[in-house]
């Protein structure tokens, strides 16, 4: 059995600087036609030039696979005619709560003061992504800044404001409320709870942020994927770190899952008897959110069985050594 994918897309994806995204980058560039890549590196994508580097950079450890790297900027008080002059070469600006994550130091203190600069982002038409967590007890981060959203959906209503890498049955009930608000949701969350991080041995391999959250969660949030509804979009969140900033102390949060994505959810959706709506989860809900015409590449997958690595570079993967029942073709 087989099944075609068009120009399936990664609308959240980390993909780093150096050796580490040369080693990541044609993994992505392999399966996806286009991926939204984020700008929290050290430092941050805040001018026009650091971004067009970047983006080259990414092209160039992406060769020769089709690849479009969808460029955005780490939010800060934009001026209009910086942002102006960005708006041809970026699909977003992303907004970090200051220290919520990894590399998101200088990010946002005050959420009150970012508003004049929304306000240019709706008149502009750019889209808002949003890392969406308070700083107050872990399993309650998503929840806390949910508020935020619907303050910020009413205040600016013609603003695209993409809840990033949801967690909760909550987020997704806020998604049906307000029609310029979407979402994206990785693979790990779709699969795990926090009893998987933490319930007995820890499992560092699987910490991330935000955090998996509870059974019921999960199950929430798998039934909207398979439904494939609508303003919800597959965004990875994939984020390589080398073995020794995940097995230490102070384990940097992120889940590499770029090498194993269409195969899983290959998997995920035909054992759930939805593969017919693993495109709209894919790409076309993504395409329609964005209004953008990706690049046009088909993806094949196939059931046949394949082992993950154990390692790519220094990257441990999500499933590593484990046995796949689906593989991308090629």
């Amino acid at each position: 059995m087989e099944i075609k994918l068009h120009a399936p897309l990664d609308m959240h994806l980390h993909l780093r600087e150096g050796a580490m995204l040369q080693t990541v980058a044609p993994l992505s560039a392999r399966d996806f036609a286009a991926a939204v890549v984020m700008p929290n590196l050290v430092p941050p994508v805040t001018s026009l030039e650091r971004l067009l580097a970047y983006r080259q950079a990414v092209l160039d450890a992406a060769a020769p696979h089709q690849f479009a790297p969808l460029m955005t900027l780490f939010f800060q008080p934009y001026p209009e005619e910086i942002l102006r002059a960005a708006q041809p070469h970026i699909i977003g600006v992303k907004l970090y709560p200051d220290g919520v994550t990894t590399n998101s130091a200088g990010g946002v203190n005050d959420l009150a003061a970012v508003e004049p600069t929304l306000a240019i982002l709706e008149r502009l038409g750019i889209p808002l992504l949003v890392h969406g967590e308070s700083h107050g007890f872990v399993l309650d981060r998503e929840s806390e800044f949910l508020p935020v959203y619907a303050h910020w959906a009413q205040r600016f209503p013609k603003l695209t404001i993409v809840m990033e890498h949801i967690t909760t049955a909550e987020a997704l009930t806020l998604l049906e409320r307000y029609s310029n608000l979407a979402a994206t949701v990785t693979l790990h969350h779709l699969l795990l709870t926090l009893d998987d991080v933490a319930g007995g041995l820890l499992c560092p391999h699987l910490f991330c942020k935000p955090i998996a959250k509870r059974p019921e969660d999960r199950a929430a949030l798998l039934e909207a994927a398979l439904a494939a509804r609508p303003r919800l979009m597959f965004g990875s969140d994939s984020a390589p770190h080398p073995i020794d900033r995940k097995e230490t102390a102070g384990c940097a949060a992120g889940v590499f899952t770029a090498p194993v994505i269409l195969p899983i959810l290959a998997e995920l959706f035909a054992r759930h008897n939805a593969l017919d709506r693993l495109q709209a989860f894919v790409s076309d809900n993504a395409r329609a959110v964005y209004g953008f015409t990706p690049p046009n590449k088909l993806v094949t997958l196939r059931q046949a069985p394949w082992q993950v690595p154990a390692r790519y570079g220094e990257v441990v993967p999500f499933y590593a050594g484990e046995t796949l029942a689906w593989q991308v073709d090629g």
